[in-house]
């Protein structure tokens, strides 16, 4: 029960002329791997089904508004159709990237580890502990068709290490999907004749005006530590920050070589921007600190007016507002991303996170079946509307011309508000561990007509060039994280001394010599480095 297997040539064809670049041809050899329980014949559109009853050891990030359920429609229904049940190690929401880091360096990680943004894998390659993905996608028809008629094999290119392979799936979209931005009670602004903030200019003086309305409120006071404001200021700012910040390198396309994005001139903007928020009390000091919690009671009980928010967010916002004054009697609207000193832009690309795989997986006998299931569930059409809708007849219905229907006493993000059940919390679907990612039809289906407003101002934003990859060799790669991982804690620790004022914005510069202190022109060097030789061996 033994299937050989070697790399499908037309996804990773610049693996090869890398590794042949290299002087490694081992992506030239096959590979025995076991085919216990898959399908003997599985294609674009073939619904997977293993051939015997399978459990997989999955790390599961538990999501706080929808804890996890074993009686979740979602596990049964999956169990029905695939013969796969999971065997879950559930690690809170917030703790989930320390325990996946503690997990896979001690070699204890499950096999299958979802909820991997991409360039985080890279901090495990050198280590062997996590698969090298891109030799056996040939194994994964629905997703290598996906990146074939979404024209991705550029974008995938940049996942590729130095060895010329790749070691995270990640997941797909059709178009770029951002989410993230701020959400403002837009009633409060129209009150005091104020029109939605256009530019991060126009938010600092609305704020001021309401500054002057509200004397007592302090006005912007934020969730998740502030970094995913922080994310999506950079980019209209020219810089990168907050969740973003992942390495602190950006490419200077003019130069052709990176910078370290917290030392620029661009940096020290953004951060005096904020820093001006704060001087003036116009945004809560307490948002650096404080829990998601905290924030969400200040904007739904009239002590702030202006929050971080994700689609999902704005709907939690919507429904504790309700309670308090009342439908009708406010408004609240996420508002797309204000420009900034680079332009009306916006980052970001078409991966989502996505899925490491443990290298213990490939000597499992069923690992044949596992990379079809994932194939299956992450990247098909079918799986991916099973997770982000359910079953059809039981969570939603679907018309002639496609149009799908949550079932009558199921909500989900407001598309259903008299539902007493909700698709998430009740059943296990719209999960963030297992629904993202697919068509633009499928991922706007699940949208509110608001949010679709939302996505089609975005997508008129100038997108950002996307960093090229910097893949580094086992050795490089080690000494690159051993700079990057002080400078990165030394930058969020200066980030949140210059923005609170405990260290003035004029020792930017002392605080720019420090960085050099820790080794960032070493890491900068070493990055450029392996730049210049991937695009030498890739041209």
């Amino acid at each position: 029960m033994k299937r050989k297997t070697s790399v499908f040539g037309a996804i990773v064809g610049s693996a090869v002329l890398m590794a042949a670049c290299t002087g490694d041809t081992s992506t030239d050899s096959e590979v025995e791997v076991s085919s216990i329980g898959a399908m003997d014949e599985f294609k674009v559109g073939d619904s997977f089904k293993a051939t015997e009853p399978i459990t997989f050891p999955i790390l599961y990030s538990e999501h706080p508004n929808y804890p996890f359920k074993r009686d979740w429609l979602f596990f049964e229904e999956l169990e029905k159709r695939t013969n796969i049940t999971f065997d879950e190690t559930l690690v809170p929401m917030s703790d989930y990237e320390q325990k996946r880091s503690l997990l896979v360096s001690s070699g204890d990680a499950p096999l299958i580890l979802p909820k991997t943004y991409p360039g985080q894998e890279s901090a495990f390659v050198s280590s062997g502990a996590i698969l090298p993905v891109s030799e056996y996608v040939d194994m994964m028809p629905h997703f290598l068709d996906k990146v074939e008629k979404w024209d991705m094999e550029e974008e995938l290119d940049g996942l590729r290490q130095e060895d010329g392979k790749f070691y995270l799936l990640p997941g797909l979209h059709e178009e770029v999907r951002p989410d993230y931005t701020l959400a403002i009670r837009t009633d409060i602004f129209e009150e005091q004749n104020l029109e939605i903030p256009e530019t991060w200019d126009d938010l600092l003086e609305s704020l001021r005006v309401l500054k002057e309305a509200y004397p007592d409120i302090t006005l912007f006071s934020d969730r998740y530590n502030f970094n995913s404001t922080l994310n999506v200021a950079a980019t209209p700012f020219g810089t990168i920050g907050g969740w973003g910040l992942s390495s602190g390198l950006s490419f200077n396309h003019e130069v052709d070589a990176f910078e370290y994005s917290p030392a620029s001139n661009e940096y020290k903007e953004l951060l005096t921007y904020f820093h001006t928020m704060v001087d003036e009390g116009l945004l809560d000091r307490e948002s650096f600190t404080q829990d998601d919690e905290q924030a969400i009671q200040k904007f739904v009980t009239g002590n702030s007016f202006v929050i971080n928010a994700n689609s999902q967010d704005i709907v939690t916002y919507r429904n504790s507002l309700d309670d308090r004054l009342g439908e009708g009697e406010y408004s609240i609207s996420k508002i797309p991303v204000p420009a900034g000193p680079a332009g009306n832009v916006q980052g970001g690309g078409r991966f989502e996170n996505g899925i490491m795989i443990s290298s213990k997986a490939v000597e499992n006998e069923n690992f044949e079946a596992m990379m079809q299931f994932i194939d299956w569930l992450w990247y098909s059409d079918e799986g991916l509307e099973f997770a982000k809708w359910g079953v059809e007849g039981e969570t939603f219905t679907k018309s002639e011309d496609g149009t799908r229907t949550l079932t009558e006493d199921i909500d989900y993000i407001g598309m259903n508000p008299e539902g007493s059940k909700a698709l998430n919390v009740d059943f296990g679907f719209a999960n963030g561990v297992f629904a993202y990612g697919g068509a633009t039809e499928l991922t706007r289906s699940i949208m509110s007509d608001e949010e679709i407003e939302f996505q089609e101002v975005m997508s008129e934003k100038d997108r950002v060039d996307p960093n090229p990859p910097v893949p580094y060799s086992d050795e490089v790669r080690e000494r690159a994280t051993l700079l990057s991982t002080p400078l990165k804690d030394f930058v969020e620790q200066s980030t949140l001394q210059f923005i609170l004022g405990s260290r003035d914005l004029s020792e930017f510069d002392q605080y720019v010599e420090e960085l050099r202190g820790r080794g960032m022109d070493e890491f900068v060097d070493l990055s450029n480095e392996a730049y210049q030789n991937y695009k030498e061996n890739v041209e």
